[in-house]
């Protein structure tokens, strides 16, 4: 029987999640409805009771969601995994960033930069703090809500961009010049979770397994994520 599978998600899985919705429509017959909201948004949300088939956020969020009681207890799959990474606007100098220090520098150096509110933006106030160099930061920080942080290096407004390395590899307009040094990244596991008001629990835990195939590995591994 085909079931219309209801999601909200971040979207830091977007570009792999959509480029296997249509092959599982395809061979499952049934639908996927996809509501994609910035993470904060998306908690917030689901605590006051929006209701959705599954969600899909963060590891940290999933958990929380669950001792809300708002995602099953024993229902988390971990799909992909996410470095931060580090985009210019097309065609600019690519500072060095192989190292703390260096990504310091270029920290320091730069006019203006972005981050989101997502995992990613939350953990760059993180590093500030640890790099040292958070009160030089405030007046050139620009933290993106509605679009990829990108999409601000494009249209240069900053000159340098961090997000999850899938949000800013679909952003046209930028280069990605690599991720944070390993020694200052933070990797981020995304995870989805069964929502207790869930109806279509059958076609979700199939859209789930799809997802976990070997099968979607190199979409996801395409995005600049890795399966988890």
């Amino acid at each position: 029987m085909t079931s219309e599978i209801q999601v909200m998600s971040s979207a830091a899985i977007k570009a792999a999640y959509l480029e296997l919705v249509p092959q599982f429509e395809r061979t499952s017959g049934h639908k996927v409805a996809t509501r994609w909201i910035p993470g904060v948004d998306l908690l917030k949300r689901v605590k006051e009771g929006e209701a959705s088939d599954l969600v899909i956020m963060q590891a940290k969020d999933i958990e929380e969601l669950i001792a809300a009681d708002r995602i099953v207890p024993g229902s988390r799959v971990d799909l992909a995994t996410s470095a931060v990474g580090i985009a210019v606007k097309a065609g600019a100098p690519r500072p060095d960033i192989s190292s703390a220090d260096a990504v310091r520098r270029a920290l320091l150096a730069a006019k203006a930069i972005s981050f989101s509110t997502g995992p990613s933006g939350v953990y760059m106030l993180e590093l500030f703090e640890k790099l040292g160099i958070a009160n030089e930061m405030k007046a050139k920080s620009r933290q993106i809500k509605g679009e990829p942080s990108g999409a601000a290096a494009a249209r240069g407004e900053t000159e340098l961009a961090f997000q999850q390395v899938s949000e800013l590899l679909p952003v046209p307009g930028i280069d990605l010049i690599g991720s944070l040094p390993a020694e200052i990244q933070r990797i981020t596991t995304f995870c989805a979770g069964m929502q207790k008001s869930a109806r279509e629990l059958v076609a979700a835990r199939e859209w789930l397994a799809f997802i976990k195939s070997p099968a979607a590995a190199d979409a996801i591994r395409k995005s600049g994520m890795e399966p988890a």
